[in-house]
């Protein structure tokens, strides 16, 4: 009786051993279905995080973008981001301007999807500015950087360090601000060699020789000087490109007619062999080539000396602004009438209108002709003269009147 109650309790107590393990199994795996689903919802909430999301460890331009969407990656970066190099006193830096924008939005998407992964990744991505990176090695070499300027047979070194006072690398283009040290050192060297208004002793002609006294005579409209805002921006350019050596004479300019300048490189203070000279007191014209004289006229009647202002041919030296034939002079005689002249030959020089012109109408070739009945400022010649005139004197060439 009592082995019958033993087995029955042993067998209760299997029974129950039995049910804890089935409920526990049963647990386990309701469990494991609620992990499993857990991670599913996981796994799908995570990939749709990261169709919109960067990954958590990114950089872009030294800004971390960890888990924005593409909105809001931008918006920070143009917050925090550097986005110039500038360039002060030789000293160059990398810096941020708040007042523009460092990326583009289709930027910040172009490198989402560099970085895009189906799941999110917790590997790191790195994105510099290359751009920045680059302006700032240029930068670096500008402010070392050093041209040699050659001009009029002397040669200027001219250093970044010294005469950039202030350059700037913005919205990918280089700009100088401030390079006020430049422009006084291309001014001075300017004064230095600008022919433009220089006097200088000169032989004029005597005779039939071209050598005669020694006067002085200087430069009105003819000549050259520096053209300081041209020259400075090619040695901005050169200093930015790494350029060494730079010719002045691409960078000069003169007055009148022609704003190029004349002169450059020649002899004999830049008149060169080939040239016309004008005595007023002698009423005498010669034309010079290859350092000879190869026209002398003694009968020539200038500008009007005495009575009227302003009709004496002007002295200096000027240049023949162009050759014209069968050309109509006009203009207003002393009582203020109008005259209109017809020449078959006009060569001026002046911009106020003075030139070398046959005169078929004057009577009076006199010494003293031009005292008192001259032209109004231009060079009357004979009419069986002029065409050798007309001959040998070319465009550019010097014009040199004195007294």
């Amino acid at each position: 009786m009592q082995s019958k109650r033993n087995l029955k309790k042993h067998n209760n107590r299997n029974n129950l051993f039995l049910i804890i393990i089935g409920i526990v199994l049963i647990l386990a795996v309701i469990f494991g279905v609620v992990l499993y689903n857990n991670h599913v919802e996981s796994q799908k909430q995570a990939k749709a995080f990261a169709i919109n999301h960067f990954n958590p460890n990114v950089n872009i331009y030294g800004v971390e973008v960890g888990n924005l969407t593409i909105n809001k990656a931008t918006a920070k970066i143009n917050r925090k981001a550097n986005n110039i190099v500038s360039l002060e006193n030789g000293k160059v830096a990398i810096e941020r301007n708040p007042n523009i924008d460092t990326i583009k939005k289709k930027e910040v998407a172009h490198y989402f999807k560099k970085q895009h992964t189906t799941m999110p990744d917790k590997q790191n991505y790195e994105y510099r500015n290359t751009d920045l990176d680059a302006a700032n090695k240029k930068m670096l070499a500008v402010s070392h950087a050093v041209v040699n300027y050659h001009v009029a047979g002397k040669d200027y070194h001219l250093k970044a360090q010294n005469l950039i006072n202030q350059a700037i690398y913005k919205k990918g283009k280089y700009s100088f601000l401030n390079s006020e040290n430049l422009t006084a050192k291309l001014n001075k060297i300017d004064q230095d060699v600008s022919t433009i208004h220089q006097s200088y002793k000169f032989a004029v002609p005597r005779g039939n020789k071209v050598a005669g006294k020694k006067i002085t005579i200087k430069n009105q409209s003819y000549g050259w000087g520096v053209h300081v805002k041209k020259a400075q921006a090619a040695v901005e350019q050169a200093f930015l490109n790494g350029i060494k050596n730079l010719d002045g004479k691409d960078y000069i300019y003169g007055l009148g007619y022609s704003t190029y300048g004349l002169g450059y490189g020649k002899n004999n203070h830049g008149i060169g062999n080939n040239y016309i000279v004008v005595s007023l007191k002698k009423q005498e014209m010669w034309i010079v080539q290859k350092g000879k004289v190869i026209v002398h006229l003694n009968d020539i009647v200038t500008g009007t000396r005495d009575g009227v202002k302003g009709n004496s041919t002007p002295q200096g030296v000027w240049y023949i602004h162009y050759k014209q034939g069968h050309a109509v002079l006009r203009g207003r005689n002393n009582d203020g009438s109008k005259y209109a002249s017809p020449v078959r030959y006009w060569m001026p020089f002046t911009l106020s209108g003075c030139g070398f012109h046959d005169a078929s109408w004057r009577g009076d070739w006199s010494k003293k002709a031009y005292l008192r009945g001259g032209s109004h400022g231009c060079v009357n010649i004979k009419p069986r003269e002029i065409k050798q005139v007309w001959q040998n004197v070319s465009k550019h060439e010097p014009v040199i009147i004195y007294d």
